[in-house]
């Protein structure tokens, strides 16, 4: 365990360390080999002493009935205690939380402007269906309502007097439907 000689360390030039021994007094070589041996000594007393008090802390946790997981859940949560008390924690957890806010309200302006733009097209809904009866005075709206009362003619008969669209496209879809529930006759042509 006792070396004369240091040994040089890598990349530190062995003539330079060789020269520092030589320049020691015997006296001073002695004094430093002693305090050399008393302190290796007191390394090994300690590391027993350390080795005796880790065997009775194990000992002691073995009679509490903590276990290692036990005590690794304490660590655990002494760390995320430490860690939540520092300060670069503490930023950014105030800054997660700005942002939060921010977002919050943006969602909710956004909801705000989906919810106006909902109630203009309903607004839109309510002026459309009050210009329907300017519509039915169009051209093309009058065409429809003529064929409409062709096919309606074709199915139910003629048109009654006095009857209007509505009546027109209700007694069209009963006399579609009626047709559709009769069971086909007798007297039909087969298709091939």
């Amino acid at each position: 365990l006792l070396r004369t000689e240091p040994v040089p360390e890598e990349g530190e030039d062995a003539a330079a360390t060789l020269n520092a021994t030589e320049a020691l007094s015997e006296d001073e070589k002695e004094a430093l080999k002693r305090e050399l041996a008393k302190l290796e000594e007191e390394v090994q007393t300690l590391s027993q002493v350390l080795a005796a008090k880790e065997k009775h802390l194990a000992e002691i946790k073995r009679k509490l009935g903590i276990n290692s997981l036990q005590e690794l859940k304490q660590n655990i949560a002494k760390g995320w205690q430490d860690v939540t008390a520092t300060s670069a924690y503490k930023k950014t957890s105030e800054t997660l939380s700005q942002a939060g806010q921010k977002a919050s309200a943006a969602f909710s302006s956004v909801g705000s402007v989906i919810t106006r733009k909902l109630e203009d097209v309903n607004i839109r809904s309510i002026q459309h269906s009050i210009s329907m009866p300017a519509m039915r005075n169009s051209p093309t709206f009058k065409s429809f309502e003529e064929k409409v009362e062709n096919l309606k003619s074709k199915v139910g008969g003629p048109k009654p007097a006095g009857g209007d669209f509505g009546e027109v496209l209700n007694s069209t879809a009963n006399a579609a439907s009626d047709a559709a529930l009769e069971p086909p006759s007798e007297h039909a042509p087969e298709s091939s």
